[in-house]
């Protein structure tokens, strides 16, 4: 069991959180006395819905695809740009063409 202080845990919540995401427990030491323990709130073997990706669907910035991807489309190689060719004019004009 990892044990932070509260300077570490202000400064580094989200490396301690992301390690109790992977099922370790915290415990947050004020002067060396322990005053608080994060603990996963599910088993690690236990799969919810990543809480990261819950907030950007409940916030709009992401939409959960409606079906799977043909596999044709995923088994193929992607383009090759042409020769000369440059990525950011490319997404100049996507941009610009309202894709």
């Amino acid at each position: 069991m990892k044990k932070a202080s509260i300077t570490e845990a202000k400064n580094g919540l989200s490396a301690l959180i992301d390690r109790v995401r992977h099922g370790d427990a915290i415990i947050i030491e004020d002067r060396g006395v322990p005053v608080a323990r994060l603990e996963p709130m599910v088993a690690a073997g236990d799969r919810v819905a990543d809480g990261r990706i819950a907030r950007l669907v409940r916030q709009g910035a992401l939409r959960p695809a409606a079906a799977k991807a043909p596999l044709p489309l995923l088994s193929r190689q992607p383009p090759v740009p042409r020769a000369g060719a440059r990525l950011s004019s490319a997404l100049i004009a996507d941009r610009r063409s309202g894709r």
